[in-house]
């Protein structure tokens, strides 16, 4: 969901750079995929040992040859017998390989009721999840000892663990801040909502202070130009179910999110007289707004649209009677930044913007407030009474699949680990990270990184001097591994000064509203403060299972989360690791040269740094794999993929399956008598 939630865990982390997001079914399957082929081939090069076999990475990997004995360790045993399992060998594989790898896998495992859709990134997820919950449900061993922020991440955690001070409070205080500094939902209130006192700009800038952006977006983001500072971000917000494609149709989409609203609305007010008009209002309001919204397609191909502005000339960059600049000083007053003149301002979307001044000038007053407040309302359910958030959950029955709330516990877990993170961290890498894959993942990084070095150096449509400027951009690609150091140090020094805010009391809602108001003023605090080349982002906790590659640093991150079984164990054989977490390094590597990572220079400047023949040539190959993608169809729900939205991650799969998958082979070469 990619409405403005406020703390909901189905949501993506914020949205910070450039972060590796493929679906976790596409690419467990494309790791399953290798792993079984990594088998295949091993089996014909013992069969076959005297052909010869001639790879880059011969030159470029410095391995040593070991011995060729099979493994029988009680990883290696578990291990095949879980690929055992997994694949369907009454499937011919050279017929359909991907249900040979996985066929019985998928046949024998079961989607919970929780969730929308399993895999082994979902399995290991939910392994982090209950991990959590067992740090932050234990006494800790030393209460004297204990940081500061790792006790308010406990606060924090119990107090929404409390379903009755949730139950008695929820609601009621949610609906008290509607109506002192929202100026009411209209929905609740029939015709006794007074629309004089309706103020467009002062709405807009209450409901900042809990970090939703509605119908505008203003934030702090990476200057593209000059990586080493920040700058103001303006744009179009999210729609409240993700995509424009929802709004076009009538579907069963639709209906439950009207649904939805007309749910809510009775479910929280008294006054029910003017609620289907109301309800038919606000999405008839929302779908006008869709209609000019940038898809991410649009964004990704008009992004040279982008307006570099200053704060004192922002008004005039819009054909718009709404006052931007007076707007966008108020919102950076929320983390005492008084903003300049001068200040720099990069406005994306000029043309949506230019015309939801349009749809706001046709839109009544009671259909912009409902409208506004609604999303906050919609954000706001996983603070509310269980009845609330049944109301909710029929509504994600439909839209998510889902048919469950999670257990309460795992999903405080999920939220305390959301918004401190590195707080859990602390906790999880002491008792849940093994040191020892550091190293070996260090190694590995290389290898896979010298590969992909190679194939650069022998590709044959870069042309020499977008080649040289590559390689230079692999070669300085910054590294994090596991977790920052002073983690694992006994001085806490920056964990309690980034976390000094974080104070929790029993009050779950007023405590979650305390952290957005935090993220607030913290976000909008960037602009005055350079961009930390080395640091770690908040969205890439240790604590996390994902990988990313941000090019605005040109830094590709595996937090210890990930460096867990499957994708990775200290006893497994190399092979195994490379079909896993291989696979994800080769594709964070690859995306700092894919449709969007391309952009970016070695220093993460969105600056031209290829020759226009090599960027033809790329585009060339780009719409090879794009047709390719678009070509596929999965046959349980007939629905074809888009190779345009989907191209980035396409790219980076097909990378990082080829760079680890080669790597691999040398080990098997190097590993034969």
């Amino acid at each position: 969901m990619t409405d403005s939630s406020l703390l909901e865990t189905r949501s993506q982390l914020p949205n910070t750079g450039f972060r590796f997001m493929t679906p976790a079914k596409l690419l467990g399957s494309l790791v399953g995929i290798f792993v079984i082929s990594t088998i295949v081939f091993s089996t014909l090069y013992g069969v076959e040992k005297t052909r010869k076999i001639t790879t880059t990475v011969e030159r470029a990997l410095p391995f040593t040859t070991t011995t060729n004995d099979v493994c029988l360790t009680p990883y290696c045993v578990k291990a095949a017998n879980y690929l055992l399992e997994s694949i369907d060998e009454t499937v011919e594989p050279c017929e359909d390989f991907f249900h040979f790898s996985c066929g019985t896998w998928i046949k024998n495992t079961r989607i919970p009721d929780d969730v929308s859709a399993q895999s082994n990134f979902n399995l290991l997820r939910t392994q982090l999840d209950y991990n959590v919950v067992d740090l932050l449900s234990s006494p800790p061993a030393n209460d004297a000892n204990e940081p500061k922020a790792v006790v308010n991440a406990r606060r924090f955690y119990n107090s929404c663990i409390d379903d009755t001070e949730i139950e008695t409070n929820g609601v009621n205080t949610i609906l008290l801040l509607v109506n002192t500094e929202f100026g009411g939902w209209p929905i609740l209130q029939g015709s006794s909502w007074d629309n004089s006192t309706f103020d467009l700009p002062d709405l807009l800038f209450q409901l900042r202070k809990y970090y939703s952006n509605i119908i505008y977006r203003v934030d702090t983001a990476v200057n593209e130009e000059n990586s080493t500072v920040h700058n103001i971000e303006v744009g179009q917000s999210n729609l409240a179910l993700g995509q424009k494609q929802y709004y076009a149709s009538e579907t069963n989409v639709t209906i439950a999110y009207r649904q939805l609203i007309r749910e809510l609305a009775n479910a929280l007010g008294n006054d029910t007289s003017m609620i289907d008009q109301d309800v038919n209002d606000i999405f008839e309001f929302e779908k006008n707004i869709a209609k000019y919204h940038w898809t991410n397609d649009e964004q990704r191909a008009r992004f040279n649209e982008t307006v570099r502005t200053t704060v004192g000339n922002l008004s005039f960059t819009f054909n718009t009677t709404f006052d931007f600049t007076d707007y966008v000083r108020r919102c950076y007053l929320l983390g005492n930044v008084t903003l300049q003149d001068t200040d720099i301002v990069a406005v994306s979307e000029v043309e949506y913007l230019n015309n939801i001044s349009l749809i706001l000038k046709q839109a009544s007053p009671r259909t912009i407030q409902n409208y506004i407040v609604w999303r906050f309302i919609m954000g706001a359910t996983s603070l509310m009474s269980q009845q609330i958030r049944n109301i909710r959950q029929r509504f994600d029955r439909i839209f998510h699949g889902t048919n469950a709330e999670r257990p309460r516990d795992v999903e405080c877990g999920s939220l305390t680990n959301a918004y401190m993170g590195f707080a859990v961290s602390k906790l999880y890498i002491k008792k849940y990270f093994d040191e020892n894959a550091l190293n070996e993942s260090i190694e590995m990084i290389n290898n896979i990184q010298n590969t992909f070095l190679e194939m650069l150096n022998e590709s044959t449509w870069m042309d020499a001097e977008s080649k040289v400027k590559a390689i230079e951009k692999a070669k300085t690609m910054n590294q994090h591994i596991g977790y920052p150091d002073y983690l694992g140090s006994d001085n806490n020094t920056k964990l309690e000064n980034d976390y000094a805010e974080y104070n929790f009391n029993s009050s779950y809602i007023r405590n979650a509203l305390k952290i957005l108001e935090i993220n607030v003023k913290k976000s909008f605090q960037l602009l005055r403060k350079p961009v930390d080349k080395n640091g770690w982002g908040d969205y890439s906790a240790p604590s996390v299972v994902n990988a990313f590659y941000e090019p605005s640093k040109n830094q590709i991150s595996f937090p210890a989360g990930i460096l867990q079984t499957p994708f990775f164990n200290k006893d497994a054989p190399k092979y195994l690791n490379y079909g896993g977490i291989g696979v994800i390094i080769g594709h964070e590597i690859t995306h700092g040269f894919d449709d969007t990572g391309r952009q970016f220079d070695k220093d993460g400047n969105r600056i031209p740094w290829w020759t226009d023949e090599t960027i033809k040539k790329f585009n060339e190959r780009k719409t090879c794999i794009i047709n390719q993608y678009s070509n596929y169809t999965v046959t349980q729900i007939n629905m074809k993929g888009d190779g345009n939205l989907t191209q980035g991650e396409d790219i980076a799969d097909n990378g990082g399956l080829r760079e680890a998958f080669f790597v691999s082979i040398f080990e098997i070469l190097v590993c034969m008598p």
